[in-house]
């Protein structure tokens, strides 16, 4: 796969999402994500969206102001 941005190589790797949700904050850990080597930019696929939407609907009645989450122990 190629970078739509640059047109670089694409490869497996991990970052992290964050995202505000009713005047709180989550941070996702370790997501599984597609990194170009030459200008950096990351893709998340559909599955890992969806995912990443299903933790946010189990964390959001929890959420306190911030939240530091771990994807692969949260999904």
């Amino acid at each position: 796969m190629t970078c739509f941005t640059c047109k670089g190589y694409m490869e497996k790797s991990l970052t992290t999402y964050m995202t505000e949700c009713d005047g709180c904050f989550l941070i996702i850990k370790n997501v599984p994500c597609s990194k170009c080597t030459q200008c950096g930019e990351e893709y998340l696929n559909g599955v890992t969206l969806q995912k990443i939407e299903v933790i946010l609907e189990k964390f959001k009645t929890m959420l306190t102001e911030i939240a530091i989450v771990d994807y692969n122990k949260a999904a």
